[in-house]
């Protein structure tokens, strides 16, 4: 091969080496693919979730119910008046049973429950406001109180949503402490004006004795471990 021919196959050889490095690859190309699809994804769930929007919450469960609940004094009540947030507020029954509220003053709500609240309210704010949507909860339940004071993990005021007995809220209360007499436990309860104090047999109740003497518990009750 003479000197010439020699030197045309390595330019050749230097033309093909640079027109195959300057060529995208197939792995290249599906690589390249495979984000565009991706990124066309992403952008269609962010379009989706906007024309969507979040989800809506959850309602929250009322406290107690609406319907039976009797509201009484020290009470929280939350009034809401739909587009008047300057008449929605939470507000605690006095010990007159009233609460304030512009434009009605003061209202009589003790020995309500929330729906019949919530009826009056409707009614009186249809002379100031057109077709006012008015929702009332209660927030919390102060006047269904029971109390217990003394040797047990956490004394305190404790709801008596649901039928509770002496036992119950020592156990609601954390347990007696180890330093709890047993065998002192009473209750103190109010009647006609008068505290009474009821002895609590602890250790004859947890044995299945005197079971009539494990009494439930009325608003104002307190428990006494000493």
């Amino acid at each position: 091969m003479t000197q010439e021919k020699r030197f045309a196959v390595a330019v050749m050889l230097v033309l093909m080496a640079g027109l195959t490095q300057a060529l995208p690859t197939r792995a290249q190309g599906s690589s390249w693919e495979s984000s565009s699809k991706k990124g066309k994804a992403k952008d269609s769930g962010m379009m989706l979730a906007k024309e969507t929007g979040p989800a809506p919450a959850a309602a929250s469960v009322p406290l107690v119910n609406p319907d039976e609940y009797i509201v009484g004094e020290s009470d929280l009540v939350h009034i809401s008046v739909w587009k008047e947030p300057e008449l929605s507020q939470i507000v605690v029954v006095r010990p007159d049973g009233k609460i304030s509220i512009p434009l009605m003053n003061e209202v009589k709500v003790s020995g309500m429950t929330p729906t019949q609240i919530q009826t009056l309210l409707t009614t009186r704010l249809k002379a100031f406001i057109v077709d006012p949507q008015v929702t009332v909860t209660v927030s919390d339940v102060r006047s269904k109180n029971a109390f217990i004071t003394g040797e047990v993990a956490h004394p305190g005021a404790y709801s008596l949503l649901m039928p509770t007995t002496v036992v119950q809220l020592i156990a609601k209360a954390g347990g007696l402490s180890p330093y709890a007499n047993r065998g002192g436990i009473f209750v103190l309860r109010d009647v006609n004006g008068k505290s009474v104090r009821l002895r609590f047999p602890y250790k004859d109740v947890l044995r299945g004795k005197k079971e009539d003497s494990n009494i439930e518990l009325r608003p104002g009750d307190t428990v006494v471990v000493p």
